[in-house]
């Protein structure tokens, strides 16, 4: 196996977890570049349910090296709670996780600030965990990072002339406490004393397993429609969630990639607040919802859902430079007695085949669909595409065809091996 990039084509939630499972098996090393715990990835073994918010999903697998890349921002209590779910499960994650020296840390203040600023806008629909705010102070050059959480000296005077800037503004325009130094100090010297044994040079360590010709899984949060570049502006994440993030967050070159490989689900979710021109009206809604559990796996929130929007994926083709297309909870479908595909949008009396930026246009268009017959027929037990309905044969092959993108990989259920290739 080559070095692949796992890339969300939609708003997240696709099933990234599920498939990095399957591809880990043929990795060395699996390495999460993006994000925070505002993420979750959702893997299913056997009657074991692991949902991983910071750790690469790759940790399931015996011998694999994790890596928590330098693009990714770490709450190292929830790390901590992550670390310690696994070890009673008996996942063994001493001596196989490792975490950039140079990822940024969250800090109780960031996620405050989330909570309070969610609570003046009230439409972006951050999960509050820290992740914007402390991405905001990395690019406002006053971010404290493992290596300075590591060193005691360079901890106090950055946390310090953090609480300078930020209490002020909790005390004098939010009008809440402000924040303790000692408080955070003793707690967060705590965290240090426990992760310090993970922190490395990853940039040195990756590059050096691409040298021994090691092989290499990239594993990214959220979906491209959620990049703070090219998704939904502004009802996005706060990095890069694209093929792209994943060169900035490890510090691995573009010329030391193979494939990127885009997953997508047969239809459409996304949760939070933001532009979605496919969404169900509320009896579908309802129905696609409870069948595919469509409830998010880090906030517990109910995902919005909706036809497949072949704009969209074309999108994250396009910027991602997607290869390969993997579709999960094709089985959501089998009830339904026809079935939608988006291919374009009209918005006064213009046709939009690719994706707007304009966020008007793209909140008020109107989806034009093809509609398909539904195949009407269980697909959970379905074990090689020769095997399924020939309407779903068909659904695959338009989306394969709208997309001009091979379809590799077909996902009907939550378990390793409801999963089936190719096409």
């Amino acid at each position: 196996m080559p070095n692949i990039i796992i890339i969300g084509a939609q708003w997240g939630d696709e099933g990234k977890g599920k498939v990095i499972d399957i591809y880990a098996p043929k990795a060395d090393y699996i390495v999460r570049y993006q994000g925070g715990n505002n993420a979750g990835h959702t893997v299913v073994i056997g009657k074991d349910k692991f949902v991983l918010h910071l750790i690469p999903s790759g940790i399931l697998h015996k011998g694999k090296i994790c890596v928590i890349g330098n693009g990714v921002v770490v709450d190292p209590k929830a790390l901590l709670e992550e670390i310690e779910m696994l070890e009673k499960k008996g996942i063994k994650v001493d001596g196989r996780l490792f975490i950039s020296n140079t990822a940024h840390i969250i800090f109780p203040y960031h996620r405050k600030l989330d909570e309070l600023k969610e609570l003046v806008k009230k439409n972006i629909g951050t999960t509050k965990k820290g992740i914007g705010p402390c991405y905001s102070d990395k690019v406002a050059r006053s971010g404290i990072r493992l290596a300075d959480l590591l060193n005691d000296e360079v901890f106090r005077d950055k946390l310090k002339a953090n609480l300078d800037e930020k209490n002020p503004i909790f005390s004098k325009i939010y009008n809440v406490q402000e924040f303790s130094f000692d408080a955070i100090h003793e707690e967060y010297t705590g965290y240090a004393k426990r992760i310090g044994k993970y922190a490395c040079d990853s940039v040195v360590m990756l590059n050096d397993a691409i040298k021994k010709k090691k092989r290499i899984l990239f594993e990214g949060a959220q979906g491209t429609l959620l990049d703070v570049d090219h998704g939904t502006y502004p009802f996005v994440t706060s990095s890069n969630a694209t093929a792209g993030g994943a060169m900035t967050g490890t510090g691995v070159g573009p010329t030391k990639i193979d494939k990127v490989v885009g997953i997508v689900k047969a239809y459409t979710t996304r949760v939070g607040e933001g532009p979605f021109p496919t969404e169900f009206e509320q009896e579908m809604l309802d129905l696609i919802r409870e069948k595919g559990g469509e409830f998010g796996a880090t906030t517990g929130r109910p995902r919005r859902c909706g036809w497949f929007d072949s704009v969209v994926v074309k999108h994250s083709v396009r910027v991602n430079g997607i290869g390969e297309i993997v579709i999960t909870k094709l089985d959501v479908l089998d009830d339904l007695d026809s079935i939608k595909i988006c291919t374009s949008y009209e918005y006064e009396g213009k046709l939009y085949k690719n994706f707007p930026s304009d966020i008007k246009v793209l909140s008020g268009c109107k989806p034009v669909y093809e509609e398909m017959p539904g195949w009407k027929k269980d697909t959970t037990r379905i074990t090689a595409y020769s095997k399924l309905p020939v309407n779903a044969k068909k659904y695959l092959k338009r989306i394969q065809n709208l997309l001009e993108t091979k379809i590799v990989l077909v996902s009907v259920g939550s378990e390793r091996g409801q999963t089936f290739s190719n096409i």
